[in-house]
């Protein structure tokens, strides 16, 4: 296993299962639960806007990735085209979908929150798509691509709706609102069903670069297998055509 050891950068890049590109109702459903949140007295609480995912971005994130120059970006773009078939054949080449259900705490506690997402569960119970992230992994830790800090992180799917490091930098002490109190997310969110969705596809996504469609930056992609097309949804459409629409590169 080849692991990239020295003094770490920041994250530049990362795999990502976009879900706000195709799904727009539950891009809907995100705007409502922070218009809602927001409604409620928060100053105390320190929840700001700032702190929730763009809606346009919301998606899972496999792998998060220091690339720090063209080169590692062009090696990375490389290994994910290369894993294409590896990843189809985990998916056993046939359509999957996942669940999102309630909010759980990954760092921190409701109290002292830092990171709230909603759990994620493939249906079916197969574990296919979580075989297909880690075959992509371990292709990147095998390019040397990962850091070894980051190569030890237990690989867990992971829709991320709030992140105090999303906050806004203000005239306050560093550590102030380092976390927030998320006790009255969970009251009223706790066992929110957000439904369940198709994975089209899977990203190299730029962090802090935005694509016309308000997405991440895609620079290489994966297809994932689709519906046959008498089963296919208008708003599924979007899977095949929007590629050559606009693309994926860096």
């Amino acid at each position: 296993m080849a692991v990239y050891n020295q003094k770490q950068p920041d994250f530049s890049h990362f795999v990502s299962l976009p879900l706000a590109i195709y799904h727009p109702r539950l891009v809907d459903k995100l705007v409502d639960f922070q218009n809602t949140i927001l409604g409620i007295d928060t100053e105390e609480s320190g929840i700001e806007k700032s702190v929730f995912i763009r809606p346009k971005t919301f998606h899972l994130t496999v792998l998060m990735l220091r690339l720090w120059n063209r080169e590692r970006v062009k090696a990375a773009t490389e290994v994910l085209q290369t894993v294409s078939s590896e990843v189809i054949e985990a998916l056993e080449n046939r359509p999957v979908k996942i669940r999102l259900k309630g909010l759980d705490c990954m760092i921190g506690s409701v109290t002292k929150a830092r990171v709230v997402y909603a759990p994620v569960e493939e249906i079916g119970g197969e574990g296919r798509l979580l075989r297909a992230c880690k075959v992509i992994k371990d292709a990147f830790i095998e390019a040397g691509l990962v850091m070894e800090k980051d190569a030890k992180q237990k690989l867990k799917l992971h829709a991320t709706l709030m992140n105090a490091r999303f906050r806004k930098k203000k005239k306050t002490t560093r550590d102030q609102f380092d976390s927030f109190d998320a006790r009255g997310v969970f009251d009223q969110y706790g066992g929110e069903q957000w439904g369940e969705y198709r994975i089209c596809e899977a990203h190299l996504s730029q962090r802090f670069a935005f694509d016309s469609n308000g997405y991440f930056h895609c620079c290489a992609s994966i297809r994932f297998p689709e519906r046959t097309q008498h089963e296919r949804r208008p708003t599924e459409l979007g899977c095949i055509s929007w590629m050559f629409k606009s693309g994926c590169h860096c």
